[in-house]
């Protein structure tokens, strides 16, 4: 086992009451996701998620994604001040993007990897502080459940059955037990969760 340096791996998902990260439609189809995402409870559950992290992992549809919006939410001052101060931290933390196709990073202060995700997050784990926030990659989150290398889980639950799409948790993972260490309930029915590794 690699020394580390305590460093945290954490991931972030929204997810239905089935267990999907996206519709039927495939990855485009957040129509069972985004009704919930700018309510109250969501706001307070994204600034939970890079409160202490230093290191955002992304796959490359989400870094080309979040290009497009967040760095204009961190220079609205018109913004919610909590979408501002997470646009903010976005834009100016170490970001490591996974991708096979990119030629160069698409943000400042951005690494391109074409590597195993359990190899690249050892490795990060082993230098520097901080919590590593795996963002809303779920093709980067299911790598680490296969490996073993989560230490922490923000997920946010939509009260919608999507009736197809991806689930985030494959048959096959190692056994794991998790202790719920946060939840709150939303006005409409979104429950916001943190789970850490138990023992």
């Amino acid at each position: 086992m690699t020394n580390t340096t305590g460093r945290r791996v954490t991931a972030n998902l929204s997810l239905t009451l089935d267990g999907r990260y996206n519709g039927p439609g495939g990855p485009g189809d957040l129509g069972a996701i985004v009704p919930y995402a700018m309510t109250e409870t969501a706001r307070r559950h994204l600034s939970r998620t890079h409160r202490e992290a230093t290191t955002v992992v992304l796959g490359r549809r989400n870094a080309e994604g979040f290009l497009g919006f967040w760095p204009t939410v961190a220079a609205d001052d018109n913004a919610d001040p909590r979408d501002r101060a997470y646009a903010k931290w976005l834009v100016e933390a170490e970001k490591v993007v996974f991708s096979r196709t990119l030629d160069e990073a698409p943000w400042e202060r951005t690494r391109l990897v074409d590597a195993p995700a359990a190899d690249v997050l050892t490795e990060l784990k082993a230098t520097g502080e901080g919590d590593i926030l795996v963002n809303s990659s779920a093709s980067v989150i299911k790598a680490l459940l296969a490996a073993d290398l989560l230490d922490r889980l923000y997920l946010m639950i939509c009260p919608e059955i999507s009736g197809g799409g991806e689930r985030l948790f494959d048959d096959g993972l190692p056994a794991s037990a998790w202790t719920l260490t946060h939840q709150e309930a939303g006005e409409k029915g979104e429950l916001a969760l943190v789970y850490d590794r138990a023992g």
